[in-house]
């Protein structure tokens, strides 16, 4: 039976609810699906919106799933705004159009919701992430059913309570188990964890003939150029790395600079590393949600200091009160024989290495199995977009870190092992859950078909 934890005091407060039958929550969702998809979805998601964003219940319900405040009251804002501007969307007709081919042939069409779309989702960012395809795919008039990590459920009675009865969402309690046998069962799944969960997702979609969108871990790197404005990158790269104490598939965690301000960047970023605290000191930086993870980052540590890192700042998984903790770490004296620079960290670690050339910095940031997203620093604009156009990643924030988090408008693809399917950003969001039915209109006066051979 799996735990709910405290992240904060590392006490087992309840067990996960038992696994719920499914069939009943299926037939419901698609019973209801056909008058969501003929309602005005707008005015319903707008309604669900403004009391997501003024309940404090839920807020406090996600404070205790992840034990950070500061990163739940964005992720509250953030979810709003995406239901506001999901509101508002449609897909614009294409009109009727002539066939280039056969011009008495004319083209027009329709789009169709999938009837039930299933979301699995991680425990980093719960409620963000529960619905960042839950709320595309019900503007587009799909039913949906989410299944948040078992890790972090304490969010979802509180935030059922808030859906409108007519609007098709059901998020439910569950383990893994649950979310192998929803995607036998939707028409399409969505997807964000890791790479081997996301593996199996696709293979089940697959077996399932549906389809599978899939977002998945990052390893971010950062570029900083000679000449850019020091005091404005290291202050970006060290949120960029450790918000959400680092839980996060964007986070910056490999940080490379170049030769002639590699002294500089490091002392003021170690410098303003160090009076970062934990929130049980009153400072940001929250506990590590799930103790498997601060494993991880203990291993990263001691293969990285073995193969001769030096730790600045940081370093060491702390206990506090039951739970664990862990600063930020500045890491120099690294590369890509280590850990910490090739495998996915998931916490405030920020390894930094010196370049000497451009292609030199390009060719590490794409050594890497990831590709989500990435960070350029440059003197001027165009310096920063040069390398970036270079970088192997679905996105890249020029100048600042960490803004695909923030900014949702702008479509991306990840590449490597960080993603599969349609964007989850921008208007495509919204496009991965439609089908296209194409209508092909002859209306030629002819008697004879436009076929027929010339006699």
């Amino acid at each position: 039976m799996t735990h709910v934890r405290d992240p904060l005091t590392g006490r087992i407060e309840r067990e996960l609810a038992p696994p719920a039958d499914l069939a009943p929550i299926v037939a419901g969702l698609r019973a209801a699906q056909a008058a969501w998809a003929a309602a005005d979805r707008g005015e319903v998601l707008r309604r669900f919106g403004r009391a997501l964003a003024a309940d404090a219940a839920l807020l406090e319900a996600l404070v205790a799933d992840t034990g950070r405040r500061t990163e739940s009251e964005l992720e509250v804002r953030l979810v709003a705004g995406m239901i506001e501007r999901w509101s508002a969307a449609t897909m614009e007709s294409r009109g009727q159009t002539p066939s280039a081919v056969v011009p008495s042939v004319v083209l027009d069409g329709a789009w169709r919701p999938y009837e039930l779309v299933g979301v699995i989702s991680p425990w980093n960012l719960p409620l963000l992430l529960g619905l960042i395809d839950a709320v595309p795919a019900l503007a587009a008039g799909c039913s949906v059913l989410v299944k948040p990590s078992e890790v972090t459920p304490r969010f979802i009675e509180p935030l059922m309570r808030l859906v409108p009865p007519e609007l098709p969402l059901r998020v439910i309690e569950g383990d893994g188990s649950t979310g192998a046998a929803m995607v036998e069962l939707v028409d399409a799944v969505a997807f964000t964890g890791s790479v081997p969960t996301g593996r199996r997702v696709a293979e089940a979609a697959a077996r399932a003939f549906v389809p599978a969108f899939l977002e998945l871990g990052g390893k971010d790197p950062a570029i900083v150029l000679d000449g850019c404005d020091l005091d404005r990158a290291t202050s970006a790269v060290l949120w960029g790395g450790t918000a959400n104490a680092g839980q996060s598939c964007l986070s910056i965690e490999r940080v490379y600079v170049h030769q002639a301000i590699y002294e500089p960047f490091v002392g003021l970023l170690a410098a303003k590393a160090a009076k970062v605290g934990l929130t049980c000191e009153g400072g940001p930086i929250g506990p590590l949600i799930d103790p498997a993870q601060a494993d991880v980052i203990e291993r990263h540590l001691a293969d990285a200091v073995t193969r001769g890192a030096a730790v600045l700042t940081g370093g060491l998984i702390e206990h506090h009160g039951g739970g664990r903790w862990c600063r930020p770490t500045v890491l120099t004296g690294v590369d890509h024989r280590m850990l910490v620079m090739t495998e996915e960290t998931f916490g405030p670690l920020l390894p930094v290495m010196p370049f000497t050339t451009t292609d030199e910095a390009v060719a590490l940031a794409n050594d890497s199995a990831y590709g989500l997203s990435a960070a350029v620093f440059g003197p001027t604009e165009q310096d920063a977009l040069a390398v970036a156009a270079r970088l192997e990643t679905g996105a890249v924030s020029i100048n600042d870190a960490g803004l695909t988090a923030i900014i949702q408008e702008g479509e991306k693809n990840a590449a490597k092992l960080s993603g599969l399917g349609g964007s989850r950003m921008g208007p495509a969001a919204l496009q991965r859950f439609l089908r296209r039915t194409s209508y092909l209109i002859n209306r030629s006066t002819d008697p004879d078909p436009w076929w027929h051979p010339a006699p």
